[in-house]
C-alpha cells in the first residue's frame, strides 16, 4: 500500500541533515547548558549559536530570542506574561475568533481569572475585520493577538495593517507565526510586532522546541518557574540539540524559501485545480489566493469528514480534518464556523497540506481516490439530494 503524507502543517518530517547535525549533542557533547564546568561551557557555545541565527532569521536581536518547548508553550506565555504584567493598566484582551487551540483556551481561562476577552471577528475568508478591530479597542485594553496565518484554512492576516492599529494604541501586539515561519518572510520590525511565536517541527526541524521572540524593553511576567534558564526568564533545562535543530531548519528554509514555496505552490494549485473541477459541490475554504502555499481546505458537501479521512487513510494518505491540536474533538471546527460555514458543512471539511518531499504523482493519486470515496459516501449519505446525479467528473474529458 502507498503511504503519502499530506498533513504537513500538523507536523513534519525532521531534515536528514539537520539531523545528523545535533546527534553529536545528544551522545558527545551533552553537558548541561547552565553547568559551570567544561562541558556546561561546550553546551552554551551551541545554545549562544542557535540563538543567534534565530535572531538573524528573524530580523531580531540575539538578547530578544527566548527557547521553549513549542508553540503552545510560546503562545500560553505571551497571553499570559502580558496580561498579568500589565493587569495594573488594564485588563481587556483582543484576540482573534480563529486563533489557535492554544491562545482561546488560556483566553477562556484568563476570563476565569477577572480578565476581559474580545474575540475578533473574521470574514469568510478567514481576514480580521480591521473596522471591527479598531471598535473593540479600549482604554484599558493591553494586548492584541492575532496570528501570523491560520493553521486551518491558511489565509495570510494583514499583519502590517493590525501593527499600525496596535502601535497607535500603545498595545502590545503579539502574532502566533507557528505556520508562518520557514515559510514567508518573516522581519518582526517590519511589520514591528512586539512578541511572537514559532515551532521548530513545522519547518522540517524537532518537535518540542519553538521560540518566543520578546522585544527589547518589553516585560511580561514568567510563567514557567525554576532556574535561571533563558535569562532568568524561564525555567527548565535548556534541550541543547533541538534549539540547533530548530536553528538550522529555520535558517535552511528560508536560504530555500523561493524555491520550496513554488514547488508546493505547485501541487496545491494543481490539486485544487482538479478538486474543483471534477469533484462536484465542493467548497474551498479561506482566501483563493492569499494563503500558504501548501494549504488546501476544502468542504465536501454531504458527507462527514471523518468518514472522508479515515477512508483516505485507508489508502494510505495521511491528512487532517482540521488542527491536529484539536481532532480529537467531535465538535466542528470553530474556524469554519467563525467564517460563516453551516455546521453540517464545517463537519465535511479536510485539510490538505503538502510538503517538500511530495511529488505530483501523489497529488494525482489522491484526487483520485478521493473521487471514488466520494461517490461512495454520497450514495449512503442520507442527506444527499436522491435527484442528484451522484457522479464526479473524468479528467480526460475536462
Amino acid at each position: 500500500m502507498k503511504k503519502i503524507y499530506m498533513d504537513h502543517a500538523a507536523t513534519t518530517p525532521l531534515d536528514p541533515e539537520i539531523f545528523k547535525e545535533i546527534m553529536p549533542y545528544y551522545t558527545e557533547v551533552f553537558g548541561n547548558a547552565n553547568s559551570q564546568h567544561l562541558f556546561g561551557r561546550e553546551s552554551v557555545v551551541v545554545v549562544d549559536r542557535a540563538r543567534d541565527i534565530v535572531a538573524k532569521c528573524l530580523g531580531a536581536k540575539a538578547n530578544e530570542i527566548y527557547f521553549t518547548s513549542g508553540g503552545t508553550e510560546s503562545d500560553n506565555w505571551a497571553i499570559r506574561g502580558v496580561a498579568r504584567a500589565y493587569a495594573h493598566k488594564g485588563k481587556h484582551l483582543i484576540i482573534s475568533a480563529i486563533e489557535h487551540p492554544a491562545m482561546l483556551t488560556t483566553a477562556k481561562e484568563l476570563i476565569k481569572e477577572g480578565f476581559e476577552v474580545t474575540f475578533a471577528e473574521v470574514d469568510e475568508y478567514g481576514f480580521v475585520d480591521l473596522e471591527k478591530l479598531k471598535k473593540a479597542i479600549r482604554k484599558d485594553t493591553t494586548f492584541i493577538g492575532i496570528m501570523y496565518a491560520n493553521n486551518e484554512i491558511g489565509t495570510i492576516q494583514p499583519i502590517a495593517e493590525i501593527s499600525k492599529i496596535a502601535q497607535e494604541h500603545g498595545i502590545v501586539f503579539f502574532t502566533d507565526a507557528v505556520q508562518a515561519a520557514g515559510v514567508l518572510n518573516i522581519d518582526v520590525k517590519n511589520p514591528k510586532v512586539d512578541m511572537l511565536s514559532l515551532s521548530g517541527h513545522k519547518f522540517y526541524g524537532p518537535k518540542g522546541v519553538g521560540v518566543l521572540y520578546i522585544r527589547s524593553g518589553l516585560r511580561i511576567d514568567k510563567i514557567l518557574t525554576g532556574g535561571h534558564q533563558e535569562r532568568a526568564m524561564r525555567g527548565g533545562t535548556t534541550n541543547v540539540p533541538g534549539v540547533l535543530g530548530l536553528a538550522l531548519a529555520l535558517e535552511k528554509a528560508i536560504k530555500h524559501l523561493d524555491e520550496n514555496n513554488k514547488y508546493v505552490t505547485a501541487l496545491r494549485d494543481h490539486f485544487i485545480h482538479r478538486v474543483q473541477t471534477e469533484i462536484p459541490h465542493v467548497i474551498l475554504n479561506g482566501h483563493p489566493t492569499n494563503r500558504l502555499p501548501a494549504n488546501a481546505n476544502f468542504a465536501f458537501r454531504f458527507i462527514e469528514g471523518e468518514s472522508l479521512l479515515f477512508s483516505l487513510d485507508m489508502h494510505g494518505i495521511a491528512i487532517s480534518s482540521g488542527s491536529a491540536c484539536s481532532s480529537g474533538s467531535l465538535e466542528p471546527s470553530h474556524v469554519l464556523l467563525a467564517i460563516g460555514l453551516p455546521e453540517g458543512t464545517a463537519h465535511g471539511s479536510l485539510r490538505f497540506s503538502f510538503g517538500k518531499h511530495n511529488t505530483m504523482e501523489e497529488v494525482d493519486y489522491t484526487v483520485d481516490r478521493l473521487k471514488e470515496i466520494i461517490v461512495r459516501l454520497r450514495d449512503l449519505s442520507p442527506i444527499f439530494p436522491k435527484t442528484e446525479k451522484n457522479v464526479v467528473f473524468d479528467k480526460k474529458a475536462n
